[in-house]
């Protein structure tokens, strides 16, 4: 029989990481890391931990997600079983509009408690694992390209092969410029993609997406507003180049009307836009059914969210595009891990302890925590 593993207590914490440098993408810059960390305890003493990354002009703010979890999920799911994940999730809809993050927080923590539990790691509470390892992207956005170029550079010697440039943050010319040294520096040997974050304006934008055709990209990245669904499909007919579907993608809902649309070849998945794991899970069924790839997206996250982004990644059926779990090693100054996420040869490693397969360092994170509740 099942331990009733019943909830005792929650905290959320409010973090700010700083960063190595910002990054510039079309809808904004990113100069810091502000995320909300939920940590959840069960009356036997098992700690799950979950997180909330958002981007305000994406998804939603911090403190609306850090009250989500503070003022109505916690509050809850208290002196109930860990178990009722999906009772759980379906409360936190009725409860809350939005705040998806929090509810990816929520469902990854309660699967953190699970997972340690039952002596397993989160992939295998999710079907299993398909894979032990998955490509790791690395997002070339700084303003600086001198700067970014070096560090490409480097990310090369340890083994990194795919890049994603951010586009649309300069003019044109700057964006084709980087692609051209990239291309003329090592040619075929990266795997280049580029990502607009909707910074492009519909009826500008298809001769400059044109421009990009020679450069053998792997996709080209929410070019336009995510709900120009119709300019989304028109590109995804016209050009050679793939096209995926990152803000006009959220949940399973939006996949089944971007799959009826054709509006992207690819769909890009994060359990913040998601609301968790399994709802990616269904997001990525609906794509398979739809013959749209998936690739492994993620906002401004801690080593926490990167790890369960990976346990997502190790339960799909099919992926063939890699991940972009990079911030932890490559972007922030310091995570709160205990140790660094598992990182090898531009191959991001799936943990295989039990539960998330990671651990918080309780002092890197009170070292940057604004606020606990």
């Amino acid at each position: 029989m099942a331990p009733p593993l019943t909830l005792k207590s929650g905290r959320v914490h409010v973090v700010e990481i700083p960063v190595t440098e910002t990054h510039s993408h079309g809808s904004g810059d990113i100069s810091r890391l502000k995320s909300v960390i939920l940590e959840v305890t069960t009356e036997d003493g098992i700690t799950g931990w979950g997180e909330a990354s958002p981007w305000p002009v994406f998804t939603g703010t911090p403190e609306a997600n850090a009250s989500a979890l503070a003022d109505y999920f916690i509050p809850n799911v208290l002196g109930r079983s860990a178990y009722d994940v999906e009772v759980f999730m379906a409360e936190a809809d009725r409860a809350v509009v939005h705040c998806s993050e929090a509810k990816a927080a929520l469902e990854t923590a309660l699967l953190d408690i699970i997972g340690k539990a039952q002596g397993v790691p989160i992939h295998n509470l999710l079907g299993g694992c398909h894979r032990d390892r998955v490509g790791l992207s690395f997002s070339i956005a700084n303003p600086d390209f001198d700067a970014d170029f070096g560090k490409v550079e480097r990310l090369i010697e340890l083994g990194l092969g795919i890049f994603k440039l951010k586009t649309g943050f300069k003019d044109h010319a700057f964006d084709l410029m980087r692609l051209e040294k990239l291309r003329n520096r090592y040619g075929d040997r990266l795997d280049l993609r580029i990502d607009y974050n909707q910074g492009l304006k519909a009826h500008v934008a298809l001769p400059r997406l044109r421009d990009f055709e020679s450069f053998g990209l792997s996709f080209i990245e929410q070019p336009v507003a995510r709900d120009n669904l119709e300019a989304m499909a028109h590109f995804t007919r016209t050009l050679t180049t793939p096209i995926m579907a990152d803000e006009s993608v959220f949940n399973p809902r939006e996949a089944l009307v971007g799959a009826r649309l054709k509006v992207a070849d690819i769909f890009s998945l994060k359990i913040m836009k998601s609301s968790g794991l399994r709802r990616a899970l269904e997001v990525a069924a609906i794509a398979k059914a739809a013959g749209i790839g998936v690739y492994g997206g993620c906002m401004f996250e801690t080593g926490i969210a990167h790890a369960a982004g990976a346990h997502l990644m190790a339960a799909l059926p099919e992926l063939d595009l890699g991940c972009e779990f990079y911030m932890s090693n490559y972007y922030l100054t310091e995570d709160i891990l205990a140790e660094p996420f598992p990182v090898k040869n531009g191959f991001v490693e799936v943990p295989t302890a039990p539960g998330l397969g990671v651990d918080v360092d309780r002092a890197k994170l009170k070292k940057y925590t604004l606020t606990s509740q």
